[in-house]
């Protein structure tokens, strides 16, 4: 008897890849109060040690950055620029509460940490475990320490993957908007999450669930989200797309750095922590291969779609951090199944207590004199000396005559230099600076009838191509005898213009971390 339309239809389905369902069933109940205590420890940790030491370059810029209001900027989309310049002229000069939405998101992240392990079917073991996994995590704790493009970023990945796996588990479509909003101020916060956004749709197209991308509101909130995107896109190509060139910096930088490609990974699951390196490679083998986290394997292919990219690419390791809060949720459900022994409950603890050891030397809970060992952490020692240079600045600008002062500005040859002494040389009488360096090159240009320059950094055969007369009448130190990239800087004094300021100021332009002869 030949076989019925039903029993070939079934041959078929037998030899098809499964196909991406939606899971069935309620999640256990969401364990509020311990991840809220973990939550709310982790915000009071950052808010304690916000105003430890000092800004970091980047904030810096972005606080000179949000003086000067635009759709874009070379380096950098509008909004950290005019969040920060918002909050510092709330509450001017205060460290924490520029650092306090830093603080908010991580300690939001932690909590959505959990709601992912509840969304992948973990109970409130696995939601404790997830969540202490970004608590003790280098990265998370140390971006959110810093108000920088990271520090948001990686929370609306997070926020998305939370969104995407509870669609899928849900289907409800009015999930989607959100995820268009968190697309919008994704491409507001830092111009690659367009990689991010990229290897999720190409991830969802090969392994599913392919129902999301048939649906009419995904496509409506993601119209939407480039929508916004356009003026900061017009802002880009009137001034020949620098983004571009920058992205081409940040990789030969990382070419150059120590051990360049081959410490991709390695730094990856160092910056993940103990705990979190162990969930996140569980995780991601779960997400990849287990049947019953097939739903989700697009998150999975992801994570490891990224990390290629960003390999071939010499992206920065961090740069796939906001996918962690997926796998360790994925990586606590799965040994979740693990039975429960008092040795297993013992190691659990001392796993996660190293972890904390470990995480928490990245924040600024030790003496500034800590910093002179050559081993310390180079971000915090960035963050050091920022009112020396000021002041050494001020040194030499106070010692012109004062004829010669009233037609003298400063130029430095960092955006962060520029920004420290725009942060703090108003008070000491300097006036406001200019750099060529990066996105500052593009905040302001000297005027023609300048006659004398204090430049800071660079050498005197760069600063020769500009000018006929270059002394060195300073040197950068601060009073921690802390070694940083400012340490020993030198301070020129300029004259002789060798072109008017409207055609030579062109040249200063430089994307670089040092100006170099061209």
């Amino acid at each position: 008897m030949p076989p019925t339309a039903r029993e070939k239809a079934s041959r078929r389905d037998r030899g098809a890849a499964p196909r991406a369902t939606a899971p069935k069933g309620e999640p256990p109940p969401f364990a509020l109060w311990p991840v809220a205590a973990l939550a709310c420890a982790t915000a009071a940790l950052l808010l304690l040690t916000a105003d430890r030491f000092g800004y970091f370059s980047d904030e810096l810029y972005f606080l000179a950055a949000g003086r000067h209001p635009a759709w874009g900027y070379a380096d950098q989309p509008p909004l950290l620029p005019l969040l920060s310049h918002g909050l510092d002229t709330l509450f001017p000069g205060s460290l924490v509460w520029l650092r306090a939405p830093a603080a908010d998101v991580t300690a939001l992240g932690v909590l959505v940490a959990a709601a992912l392990a509840r969304e992948l079917g973990g109970r409130r073991p696995a939601q404790l475990a997830a969540a202490a996994a970004a608590v003790v995590s280098p990265v998370v704790l140390q971006l959110g320490h810093l108000l920088i493009t990271a520090t948001l970023d990686i929370f609306l990945t997070t926020v998305t993957t939370w969104l995407l796996v509870r669609w899928t588990r849900t289907r409800r479509d009015r999930l989607l908007p959100l995820v268009g909003l968190c697309a919008a101020l994704s491409l507001q916060v830092k111009y690659l999450s367009v990689g991010f956004w990229a290897v999720l749709a190409v991830s969802l197209v090969l392994v599913g669930p392919r129902d999301l991308l048939r649906r009419p509101l995904l496509w409506l909130s993601a119209a939407g989200a480039l929508l916004t995107a356009v003026p900061g896109l017009v802002w880009q190509a009137r001034n020949g797309w620098p983004q571009l060139a920058m992205a081409q910096v940040i990789s030969d930088e990382v070419a150059s750095e120590d051990g360049g490609r081959a410490q991709f990974l390695p730094t990856v699951l160092s910056a993940a922590g103990l705990a979190g390196a162990v969930l996140l490679c569980v995780g991601l083998v779960r997400l990849l291969v287990a049947r019953q986290a097939r739903p989700y394997r697009f998150l999975g292919l992801t994570f490891a779609g990224l990390c290629a990219a960003y390999l071939v690419a010499n992206g920065r390791p961090y740069y796939v951090a906001g996918l962690f809060p997926v796998l360790w949720a994925a990586g606590a459900v799965g040994l979740q199944r693990l039975r429960a022994t008092r040795p297993r409950a013992w190691l659990t603890v001392l796993v996660y207590a190293a972890s904390a050891a470990l995480a928490v030397q990245v924040l600024p809970v030790y003496s500034v004199h800590r910093l002179t060992n050559a081993n310390a952490d180079q971000l915090a020692m960035e963050s050091v000396g920022w009112p020396d240079l000021a002041r050494s600045v001020a040194g030499v600008y106070d010692g012109l005559p004062a004829a010669q002062r009233r037609r003298a500005l400063v130029i430095t040859d960092r955006y962060d230099q520029a920004g420290a002494l725009d942060r703090y040389g108003p008070a000491l009488g300097l006036p406001r600076p200019y750099s060529g360096h990066r996105g500052y090159w593009y905040l302001n240009s000297p005027a023609d009838d300048t006659a004398t320059v204090v430049f800071v950094g660079a050498d005197a055969a760069y600063l020769r191509q500009f000018f006929t007369s270059v002394r060195r009448a300073g040197t950068v130190t601060n009073a921690e005898q802390v070694h940083n990239l400012n340490w020993g800087a030198p301070i020129w004094i300029c004259t002789g213009e060798r072109q008017p300021w409207s055609r030579m100021w062109a040249r200063f332009s430089h994307l670089e971390s040092d100006s170099a002869i061209s």
